[in-house]
């Protein structure tokens, strides 16, 4: 059932009785009105992974990998080999003369890595002799090379034949990776980020070396994300969101994000349910170049890279933790969260603060690197005319369990995962409704008309 959230939550038992539901026009701003439920795992879903225009692939707690058609919704593959859970998935497309091939490559709580074949289903190279298991995974296809991150730093080349490896020193090991310029890339680990240099010498052969440490968070690193060719940002589990220069690696901007409380108001909340600390943290970040979203606790804060300010924000954005956003255009974006629901929300003027900024209900953000340590925030909130609110336009309720995460297929649709070990696929029901005419005229015509 698809509705707007005013109240309360129901069992979606009609998801699983139909493959296909229509839904309605109850809100004419969402074009996602028929969906089409996907079964195949029995565990968690935790990642979607766009293959091609027209297939993703799924992988989960399960440790299985299916490929699916996300126009039909038919299962073209499932790919065995793990024992244990997936840890991270992602896709690595080499060019042997002037035809591109994209293979999956996966890693596991089973310490092994492996490269499949979307197009056959096999298990092209595996590797099962690691120390510990793999966390993050990250391709750079100019090298042709792809980078493993976990206790163990290791580059690879595509024949899966370990080039480099760093022995990290940290409690979590490298949690998230991403690639910057001049061949180094940044890896986050703990509290910090680290930034090593990949080194080609003349015989081919690589090298890595850690040339940095930026040790500017107060607090685990959740997100890091590229911004573009110049700046990438990370995001902590005390809400700070730091934007950095991807050449020289100096803060460009620094954001706290930080609930404000009364003292009366604190001990009503604790009588209620207080605010855990996890509610300040940072759990995704996305970006289209211009702006960066953040998930924050259960809320959203839109980020402008050219202002560096907050331009608008919702505290309470879902009933639960926001898991994962989307940056649709510049004024509209999409969430999903622990709560079960994909919300679309749309970025709207107005003449006032987005919410008020009364004591006890919201916090404030700190601007500049000095502010980080200082004392007791002021309400800078108010001082920002152009702050903007986030309506919600469309509210996808299908799923059971917490939203994991989702994959746009642009007018070919949305693909969601869950807890609740399906995946559902959302489609533009106008779109729909004209394909499934044409095919029935075409029949038609191929058969002599009525």
């Amino acid at each position: 059932m698809l509705r707007w959230i005013l109240g309360g939550r129901e069992a979606q038992s009609a998801v699983e009785k139909s493959p296909v539901l229509c839904i309605g026009e109850e809100q004419p701003k969402n074009c996602f009105t028929e969906l089409q439920v996907l079964k195949g795992h029995f565990d968690i879903v935790r990642f979607l992974v766009q293959i091609d225009d027209f297939r993703c692939a799924s992988a989960g707690d399960d440790g299985l990998v299916l490929v699916w058609n996300v126009e039909t919704g038919e299962k073209l593959l499932e790919l065995r080999g793990h024992s244990q859970q997936i840890t991270a998935i992602t896709t690595f497309t080499c060019t042997n003369g002037d035809t591109p091939h994209t293979s999956l490559i996966t890693a596991s709580s089973d310490r092994t890595l492996s490269l499949w074949d979307p197009d056959t289903g096999n298990r092209v190279q595996t590797i099962s002799d690691l120390q510990s298991s793999v966390k993050c995974l990250l391709v750079l296809e100019r090298l042709c090379v792809w980078v493993s991150g976990g206790a163990e730093l290791c580059v690879w080349n595509k024949d899966f034949q370990l080039q480099c490896q760093r022995q990290n020193h940290s409690d979590t090991g490298v949690t998230a990776l991403i690639e910057l310029p001049k061949n180094c890339i940044a890896a986050a680990m703990d509290k910090e980020i680290v930034i090593y240099r990949l080194t080609v010498s003349t015989d081919s052969s690589l090298s890595v070396a850690e040339i940095r440490c930026l040790s500017d968070h107060q607090d685990y690193i959740r997100a890091l994300i590229n911004v573009n060719d110049g700046l990438f940002a990370s995001g902590s589990h005390v809400g700070e969101l730091i934007l950095w220069d991807a050449t020289d690696w100096k803060i460009l901007a620094y954001e706290h994000i930080l609930w404000e409380e009364s003292q009366a108001d604190t001990q009503a909340e604790i009588r209620l349910g207080a605010p855990k600390p996890s509610e300040m943290s940072i759990q995704h970040l996305t970006t289209n170049g211009k702006l960066i979203l953040a998930a924050v606790g259960s809320g959203l804060y839109v980020y402008s890279i050219l202002t560096k300010t907050v331009v608008a924000y919702r505290k309470i954005a879902h009933d639960s933790n926001v898991l994962h956003t989307m940056l649709l255009s510049d004024s509209e974006l999409m969430s999903c969260s622990e709560d079960g629901s994909v919300r679309m929300w749309e970025m709207q003027d107005l003449p006032l603060p987005a919410e008020p900024a009364s004591p006890g209900f919201f916090g404030m953000w700190s601007f500049g690197r000095t502010n980080k340590q200082t004392g007791p925030p002021s309400k800078k909130i108010m001082e920002i005319p152009s702050i903007r609110t986030l309506e919600l336009t469309g509210d996808l309720i299908g799923h059971s369990g917490a939203v994991q995460m989702f994959v746009s297929f642009g007018e070919k649709g949305l693909a969601t995962c869950s807890t609740d070990h399906l995946l559902i696929l959302w489609k533009n029901g106008e779109r729909q409704s004209h394909l499934r005419s044409l095919a029935l005229f075409q029949k038609l015509e191929e058969n002599g008309g009525l």
